[in-house]
């Protein structure tokens, strides 16, 4: 396969002690995804997957967030291209556009749930290290991971259920559980890294200062182990996963989250953000939730 050496305006990508470290790079964006990072990512992951000399990926954040969603205020509202105005010619091609049906908006969505999956998909094992906002579509390629790491102080959460749709990629119910998955996904409220261990959303919560160490921990680790067999105990944990449904509920959230684009909800939101903007018109969106946020008992 083609070899994805370098880093680029939107990752950084390095190998060092058998770990590949792939970090988004647009910390003026809180890390915000386009399909130009989605993209990117993708053929990251591939690269570190292929390379002989990578054991295991770390998965990263530059700046405050790991990750803050999908960036509305430099895409279409819809997280896909919207492509096409009607052609000059007959031999002109007519490309699908996220908003014209819910056919076209799934199949979009569709697209972009495959350049996601790699994590999922791929032979060695990736640890996701979660600081800051990891939410929305931040939690959407964190959830592929193996395995999440968070900063204790970490908001986790997927707040535009609230009025924009649901999770087209969906691993809330394999992580946590029927209940809690439906306490997310019906109010959009967040939870911090050290309750969202308390019930498996990540696997460990540390201080920020111990993130790093916590992390190198693990990476050294599965550099001692082939990554073949890596790779066959990744692989079979993930095959029980499909067993359990969880590629087909995946193009099944596609679908769903097509149609909770139809809401009148979601048409008030898209209206609203041409007025008032995409930063006030969230703001709006949150402030009937308060904190928004979730708190366990000690």
């Amino acid at each position: 396969m083609r070899k994805w050496l370098k880093s680029t305006d939107t990752l950084l990508f390095s190998v060092k002690d058998k770990t590949a470290y792939i970090t988004l790079n647009r910390p003026e964006r809180r890390n915000a995804l386009t399909l130009k990072t989605l993209q990117e990512l993708h053929d990251a992951l591939l690269e570190a997957d292929d390379r002989t000399d990578v054991h295991s990926v770390v998965l990263a954040g530059a700046g405050p967030d790991f990750c803050a969603g999908w960036d509305l205020a430099g895409n279409d509202l819809n997280p896909v291209s919207s492509a096409a105005a009607a052609p000059a010619d007959e031999d002109t091609p007519v490309y699908r556009s996220a908003s014209a049906n819910i056919d076209d908006d799934s199949w979009q969505l569709e697209r972009i749930t495959e350049l996601r999956m790699v994590a999922f998909d791929m032979h060695k094992p990736v640890i996701c290290r979660l600081h800051g906002n990891c939410i929305a579509n931040g939690s959407d390629i964190a959830f592929l991971c193996d395995l999440l790491i968070a900063d204790e102080n970490a908001s986790i959460g997927y707040p535009p259920v609230r009025v924009q749709g649901s999770p087209a990629s969906h691993m809330w119910l394999y992580h946590v559980g029927p209940q809690w998955a439906k306490r997310f996904l019906l109010t959009g409220d967040s939870i911090s890294g050290r309750d969202a261990e308390k019930i498996g959303l990540v696997l460990k919560a540390v201080p920020a200062d111990q993130l790093d160490d916590e992390i190198a921990d693990l990476t050294r680790r599965f550099a001692a182990i082939s990554p073949d067999l890596l790779a066959c105990n990744k692989r079979i944990v993930n095959l029980g996963l499909e067993l359990m449904g969880a590629r087909t509920l995946q193009r099944l959230a596609s679908e769903t989250d097509a149609r909770g684009h139809l809401s009148e909800g979601r048409m008030a939101f898209r209206r609203n953000c041409q007025e008032v903007g995409v930063k006030e018109a969230v703001r709006q969106r949150d402030a009937p939730f308060g904190s928004g946020r979730i708190r366990l008992r000690d």
